[in-house]
């Protein structure tokens, strides 16, 4: 039997948890996540990890 995650959902779910044990990560999480669309956006990957 094979599973399968794709990585968005992971780390919203994960991203979710920590903000909501710790708050203050909200900043964070949110400046790494638009970091790294933007980086995936310029090598044009088109969201495909």
């Amino acid at each position: 039997m094979n599973i399968h995650v794709a990585i968005g959902p992971l780390v919203a779910l994960i991203a979710g948890i920590l903000i909501l044990v710790v708050p203050r990560l909200l900043n964070y999480i949110v400046a790494l996540y638009l970091i790294i669309i933007g980086i995936i956006g310029l090598f044009g990957t088109n969201g495909h990890f």
